[in-house]
């Protein structure tokens, strides 16, 4: 009897045990164990536990078994760990216009994480593209709410499916880099919700995304990190968020404003969210400490929701050179090349029917990508170059920059070790700390100076050390003739240049990739000292350094195209012209308006390439070439795609998923995009009228509308037939209707509905995208296309009501292939209860 009274108390003390620790209960619902586990901790517990530390985790708590959670950047790779694979800019994705492949984009990004042991990915960029000028519009996806709320949805499903947690960004307005930690992004109520709101909204009630990031701007006068309304009032109570908002990295300015404001995490350290702060204004009543429970809360809920706290996160059998992963950047970069223009069907260009080619432009030898927090390195790409060499193994491909690029110039800098030396190279002193502080601890001679992600090029050895370092180069140079020389540093994080005693580049501080030149004239006969000073933060060592006099190449290039049977132009901007941080202007970088000009005048077959975040300036040339692709950055399998477009073997069907204007000024944010009063408050005066909205009723109109896209086949859309499924009030809508392909060759069709209201009540937008398909056609085929319509399609944000509905009437369906091509119309009625 004794015994089993023993047995039976020993039993109920492991109930009791696991009772007292549900948190540890692999069993228990996630919400239970969040909450065990936030009363077991003390209040300096949960106050360091929402500060970011050590660059890029969410801290451990080694007493609770609380495991480190990893963050890393996107959103078009694992940026903070070494090599990824490198996928296509996120506007590129959203140019696919195809959902399945951009939540296989996310599935591949959760796979990549996950080989390097990764909780959270900082990632999709979903802001509106208001502007082309804004530095950051090749990380996110459109200026249409519903195409980029479609494209987010699928991104933030298939990377959430992988266990990996999302953080959709950046919340809210984040529309310009200019000044973007102090410039007000001012909007009216049904603007914000209509347009610049719906993608956040989809991204936690219908995706359900774990993490949410605030912007470093003010909206409406508010920094978003300390806004009430975005945080509290509209994304935790209105739409139900129950995961964690953190701030961008050092975008928080005020300890309890942010506190109270809904930020729950601080990144990358708690600057102002500390014990510091914090404990005295609990005591003081400013702060409830109800309110860092919660935040402590909707971490750790996201924690045990996706295993963090049971399974280790690393899984090393996915390779980190992920083959999967490099396959479906091709595939994305083949879906949203966007094909502008083709006059005389000078695309494709069979193989066979070329002996030459030549190939011009910078951009065309080099992996392209946009810069800032999401460049990623690659394991190895493909360059345009490469890909058209591959596409035409039997014809003569020729190569020339038409300008000296950054590497070739890099390559061909000759320094000294010392005045009167003959040593070639500068001096060489590595420290392991950003400062340049006490004893090198490494000293030798650099024949150049180029370190890529760590890797020492000069000397094909691992730089020392590989991060939180710094290094400084001395030497001197000897012009061969009095000229003027131009002088170039691209590093990641901080660097500056002494020429003699002057200071010339000065970008001392921690930032993303950045390219800085600068013309000095240069006596022959002289020597002339110079001192690189460069540090690396938490980014591996990445530095390049060279001079060269400053002359153009077009000759060159010019006797090439010349010469040659086609010539193919790639132009635009790079990591270092568009990027976080900065934006970029509207017109295409110094001289490349004029290397187009002159190789389509020394060849009528040319073909320009342009990569860019969005539309460029191209009034100077785009009339005097017959073939125009938009590549934006392709990723690393790019330039094989482009190869495949050009050659034929794959038909291209991106489209638009942006305006391009003729010119700057005719953006409906023109007027309203700087501010010139100095205040650093921008009103959104264009209001709903953003993109396409604006265009249909302006005397002014696009170059390329919305949407638009060529093909090297042809469609004819027939039969609409529109089926009333629903009930007053709640109204659906079935529309079925035929593509056919009547072309000569398969290819892919992106079918556009928008929806029309006739004599709306409110100001409204003449037609507003509401459903697209991709749909695949063989040649001669034909195929029916089914979509759906609810009454979200028809509804507006009503101010009176705080919310959105529809009104009674009548509707036009409108079926189409751009904005401006459309192709079937249906008029329908809705009523009310």
């Amino acid at each position: 009897m004794m015994k089993r009274i023993a047995i039976l108390f020993f039993v109920l003390s492991l109930y009791a045990n696991v009772d007292a620790q549900v948190y540890k209960d692999k069993q228990a619902p996630a919400e239970e164990r969040a909450k065990d586990l936030l009363s077991k901790m003390t209040l300096e517990e949960k106050i360091d536990y929402i500060g970011g530390f050590n660059g890029f985790y969410i801290r451990g708590i080694q007493r609770l078994g609380l495991p480190e959670i990893k963050l890393t950047d996107g959103p078009v790779g694992t940026h903070k760990d070494g090599k990824a694979v490198a996928y296509p800019a996120s506007v590129l994705s959203a140019a696919t216009w195809d959902t399945t492949l951009v939540y296989n984009l996310g599935k591949q990004l959760g796979r990549d994480s996950r080989s390097r042991g990764v909780h959270i990915l900082l990632a999709p960029g979903v802001n509106i593209i208001r502007s082309p000028l804004g530095g950051r519009n090749f990380e996110y996806f459109s200026e249409d709410p519903w195409l980029t709320s479609r494209v987010a949805v699928a991104y933030i499903k298939g990377l959430q499916q992988q266990g990996v947690v999302a953080t959709v960004k950046h919340f809210a307005l984040n529309n310009q880099e200019w000044d973007r930690n102090n410039v007000s992004s001012d909007v009216d109520v049904r603007t914000l919700h209509e347009i610049y709101l719906p993608a956040f909204k989809a991204a936690v009630q219908e995706a359900h995304v774990g993490s949410v990031m605030n912007s470093y701007n003010p909206v409406n006068g508010v920094h978003a990190t300390q806004s009430d309304f975005l945080n509290n009032q509209v994304l935790k109570k209105q739409w139900g968020f129950d995961g964690f908002v953190m701030s961008d990295w050092s975008a928080t300015y005020d300890a309890v404003a942010a506190t109270n404001g809904g930020l729950d995490l601080e990144m990358p350290t708690a600057k102002y969210m500390n014990k510091k702060n914090l404990i005295p204004a609990i005591q003081s009543g400013a702060v409830k400490e109800a309110t860092i429970d919660d935040k402590v809360l909707r971490i750790l809920r996201i924690i045990f929701r996706f295993g963090f706290f049971d399974k280790i996160q690393l899984d090393t059998a996915i390779p980190r050179d992920n083959p999967d992963g490099a396959q479906l950047a091709k595939e994305l970069a083949r879906g949203g090349i966007v094909l502008l223009k083709n006059d005389n069907h000078i695309l494709p260009v069979k193989p066979g029917a070329v002996k030459s080619i030549a190939v011009i432009g910078g951009n065309a030898n080099n992996y392209m990508a946009g810069g800032g927090s999401s460049y990623t390195f690659p394991f190895r790409s493909v360059s345009v170059l490469e890909g058209i060499r591959d596409a035409y193994p039997n014809a003569k491909v020729a190569y020339s920059a038409g300008m000296l690029t950054l590497p070739e110039t890099v390559s061909g800098s000759v320094f000294y070790t010392g005045k009167q030396s003959m040593e070639r190279g500068l001096k060489a002193e590595y420290y392991a700390n950003v400062k340049l502080e006490g004893a090198p601890v490494k000293t030798t001679i650099d024949t150049i100076v180029n370190i890529e992600n760590g890797w020492h090029i000069a000397t094909e050895n691992k730089g020392t050390p590989f991060d939180h370092c710094s290094m400084r180069w001395t030497g001197v140079i000897r012009p061969a003739k009095t000229a003027r020389y131009r002088f170039f540093v691209k590093g990641f994080d901080g660097f500056r240049l002494k020429l003699d005693t002057t200071l010339i580049i000065n970008e001392w501080r921690n930032q993303g990739i950045t390219t800085r030149e600068v013309v000095v004239p240069l006596d022959a006969g002289k020597e002339y000292p110079v001192a690189l000073e460069y540090f690396a933060n938490v980014h591996p060592v990445d530095i390049s350094f060279g001079w060269r006099e400053d002359k153009l190449l077009f000759d060159e290039a010019i006797a090439l195209a010349r010469q040659s049977d086609i010539a193919i132009v790639n132009v635009g901007f790079n990591e270092s012209s568009e990027r976080e941080s900065n934006d970029r202007p509207f017109e295409l970088p110094e001289y490349q308006d004029s290397l187009v000009q002159c190789i389509a005048k020394a060849n009528p077959k040319t073909i320009v390439l342009v990569n860019a975040g969005g539309n460029v300036d191209m009034s100077h040339w785009v009339d005097r070439v017959p073939g125009l692709l938009h590549i934006w950055y392709p990723g690393q399998e790019g330039g094989a795609a482009v190869g495949e477009i050009i050659s034929g073997k794959v038909n291209p069907s991106g489209k638009l998923p942006v305006s391009f204007e003729k010119k700057w000024a005719d953006n409906p944010a023109f007027a309203n995009y700087y501010d010139s009063s100095g205040n650093k408050r921008v009103a959104y005066k264009e209001g709903l009228f953003m993109g396409y909205r604006y265009y249909d009723q302006s005397a002014a109109k696009p170059r390329f509308p919305f949407g638009y896209g060529l093909s090297y086949t042809s469609f004819v859309y027939s039969n609409l037939k529109v089926e009333k499924n629903g009930k007053a009030g709640d109204p659906h809508f079935k529309l079925a209707f035929d593509i056919k392909n009547t072309g000569g060759c398969d290819g892919a069709e992106v079918v556009q509905v928008y929806v029309r209201p006739v004599n709306a009540k409110v100001l409204r937008p003449y037609k507003e995208l509401k459903s697209f398909a991709k749909v695949y056609v063989e040649k001669g085929a034909r195929k029916q296309v089914e979509i759906t319509l609810d009454k979200n399609a028809f509804s507006y944000y009503k101010t009176d009501i705080s919310d959105f509905d529809f009104d009674a009437g009548s509707y036009e369906i409108l079926i189409a292939s751009s904005a401006t091509d459309i192709r079937l119309k249906k008029m329908i009625t809705l009523e009310k209860q």
